[in-house]
């Protein structure tokens, strides 16, 4: 995943001095902030024109995870402090808006989502009731109509453009209790979740669970968290009586109608975002730069500054190194020594020369030269096997005379 980038944004007189690029799809997601981070107040942001060609990057952070959900992206950065955000799609004076908020600056967010009071989510509700459900819940003291039809999963649903789109599972203790002792507990949450919104809904108190006297309550208990922890997804919840049941999933039901909507809207939202494009690669640190240059015998103090050309040598090579394994991306070779691979590539270039005084094979002998060539200059073990895979497609039989030799030679080698 690529890193989390702020730079400051080209915009002159704009009053968002920031932009940010998230990793969001294959080329990440441009906007435009206030402050580089929510420390005391969310911030506020905005769609950018794009990421400018060459940005003035003020900081670069590894990203852990950043995943859309629902109507809000929540980003996790590989650091110890300030890296757990949320980017959040709301409305605001009828137009869509976005806010950047942390754990510090909201205790919880709800994206897009008004928090039900009279209807659930502010419109009656069609409940669909499961045409097996014995006594089933009327919905007496909410604004909602019942239908009742055969749902695949589930006891109470809600459909949208004719599609199921959550369901609520209703036991009583004794019957889950049941369920669970006859091992039918397992395959019900299987078949909720399916499901993407899913619930099981118990008419009691989790603290009666342990004063069950037919059954051990460890059981029961132990049965319960391992059921949850199997299926993450579908929550089992104790709502003490069965209006209280019955308020919970008349709530529920609602808000993930709610909530398909304005996911819906954030999606619109979020293609018409502009792209951000590629991400560069990092500047190389300084650490990097010498441990490299040792490793290729070159001398190189471990403080001050860097010699302009181990600079440009660690850059060159590290440039080449990335065309030559692009090159040779689908060969594979085991592990060889420097000095056995430079032999056998040098071989190969002169049996390529020979080759092509006889044959006129100007174009591969060239290439094949100048191959051998970058390897023997770069001195890098990476390069040294990619070029010997790529030398084995336009010379197979020159390379098959060379396998011979140096297994003459080097009779005891693991090369081939």
């Amino acid at each position: 995943m690529d890193d989390f980038v702020v730079a400051r944004n080209p915009e002159e007189g704009s009053t968002l001095p920031f932009l940010i690029r998230l990793p969001l799809g294959t080329d990440g997601v441009v906007l435009k902030v206030r402050d580089t981070w929510p420390r005391t107040a969310k911030v506020y942001c905005h769609a950018a024109v794009g990421w400018p060609a060459e940005p003035e990057v003020v900081e670069r952070v590894p990203v852990r995870s950043c995943v859309r959900r629902g109507a809000a992206i929540d980003l996790v950065l590989d650091r110890g402090r300030e890296n757990r955000s949320q980017f959040v799609f709301a409305q605001a004076r009828g137009r869509q808006v976005i806010f950047w908020q942390s754990a510090r600056t909201a205790r919880q967010a709800r994206p897009n989502v008004s928090v039900p009071r009279q209807r659930a989510s502010g419109r009656v509700l069609e409940i669909l009731v499961d045409s097996h459900e014995r006594y089933p819940w009327t919905f007496g003291p909410q604004q909602a109509t019942t239908r009742r039809q055969a749902l695949s999963a589930g006891d109470y649903g809600v459909e949208v453009d004719g599609g199921l789109v959550a369901v609520v599972e209703r036991k009583s203790l004794a019957d889950l209790v049941s369920t669970l002792t006859t091992g039918k507990l397992r395959y019900l949450l299987a078949a909720l979740s399916d499901l993407e919104r899913a619930a099981l809904v118990v008419e009691d108190r989790w603290s009666a669970v342990f004063k069950l006297d037919r059954v051990r309550p460890a059981v029961v208990a132990e049965g319960l968290a391992e059921a949850q922890v199997r299926f993450p997804t579908v929550p089992i919840v104790f709502a003490e009586t069965r209006p209280l049941a019955q308020e919970w999933a008349y709530r529920f039901l609602g808000a993930a109608v709610e909530h398909l909507g304005t996911e819906q809207q954030a999606l619109d939202l979020a293609a018409a975002l502009p792209t951000a494009g590629p991400l560069p690669q990092p500047e190389a640190t300084a650490v990097a730069i010498r441990t490299w240059a040792r490793g290729e015998g070159m001398e190189v103090s471990d403080r001050g500054r860097i010699p302009a050309a181990i600079r440009a040598a660690y850059a060159a090579a590290h440039t080449r190194s990335r065309r030559l394994v692009g090159a040779g991306e689908q060969a594979t070779l085991p592990p060889v020594t420097k000095d056995l691979a430079f032999r056998v590539i040098e071989d190969a270039a002169d049996g390529a020369g020979e080759q092509g005084e006889e044959d006129g094979v100007d174009g591969h002998d060239r290439a094949v030269g100048q191959l051998a060539h970058q390897v023997r200059t770069e001195l890098q073990v990476v390069e040294i096997e990619v070029a010997v895979a790529v030398l084995g497609d336009p010379f197979p039989e020159l390379l098959q005379e060379q396998r011979d030799r140096v297994g003459a030679r080097f009779p005891r080698t693991d090369l081939y």
